[in-house]
């Protein structure tokens, strides 16, 4: 069975930048140079869509073992691509939102992300939450971290602990506050785990894999990966009536 539907949020593990870029005989660099094309694209097809809410895996924590060189071009890669897209951004309704550490930034990039979002807090055609410096397991101790110290501020508010302490508050709790969880998870180049990424969130969406790497991957692509969504029956541990 199809329905029209749209899922209210979509997350993304943009994979396969750098076998993309081998396989042609480039640089590594040069397949995250593409993927930035790639992400303005999935953007476009967003709004075109209507969709709410759009998360994409761009930086990792673990990405920083990466070799100084890429981590280097990485960061100049977001600096350029929210130069160059805020104007766009502002002017089609995008709000930009983060998740993750993003302290940890380099300073010029840490101020641009900071502007930029500064710059479309009022926007609510879509919003383009971006995960940077971002762990799942990192994210579910900080939400645990405040928790604790909210909890022994005023005490009363948590007592008794366990009878309070729902799935709804902790949520409130994660870098994600006030989003819907992803109704789908898109994964490039056909790798078959979720890599830390939104593991709380993650727990009833639908998933989704192709094997193309992140630079290949179109609007065409995008919408297939909807439609297919449309198609499946979510039951949230129910049986079918």
């Amino acid at each position: 069975m199809t329905s029209n539907i749209l899922p209210r949020h979509v997350a993304i593990i943009m994979d396969g930048n750098g076998r993309w870029a081998a396989e042609r005989g480039f640089p590594r660099v040069a397949g995250h140079k593409a993927g930035v094309e790639t992400v303005r694209a999935i953007v476009k097809a967003s709004l075109d869509l209507g969709l709410p809410v759009l998360t994409l895996y761009a930086f990792s924590q673990e990405n920083w073992k990466r070799p100084k060189e890429e981590v280097n071009v990485l960061m100049e890669l977001l600096d350029f691509f929210i130069h160059k897209e805020i104007g766009r951004l502002k002017k089609e309704g995008v709000r930009l939102r983060t998740i993750g550490r993003i302290e940890a930034l380099p300073e010029k990039t840490l101020a641009k992300v900071k502007e930029a979002v500064a710059a479309t807090r009022e926007n609510g055609r879509l919003i383009l939450n971006i995960a940077l410096n971002y762990g799942a397991r990192t994210e579910i101790l900080d939400a645990v971290g405040r928790l604790l110290e909210e909890a022994a501020a005023d005490p009363g508010r948590f007592r008794p602990f366990g009878a309070r302490l729902t799935e709804e508050l902790f949520s409130e709790y994660l870098y994600t506050r006030g989003l819907p969880d992803p109704d789908l998870l898109i994964r490039t180049s056909g790798e078959m785990r979720l890599s830390n990424f939104l593991l709380w969130q993650l727990s009833y969406a639908e998933i989704y894999i192709t094997k193309k790497y992140w630079p290949d991957f179109t609007k065409g692509d995008f919408k297939k990966a909807i439609r297919e969504y449309q198609r499946r029956e979510r039951r949230f541990g129910d049986v079918k009536a």
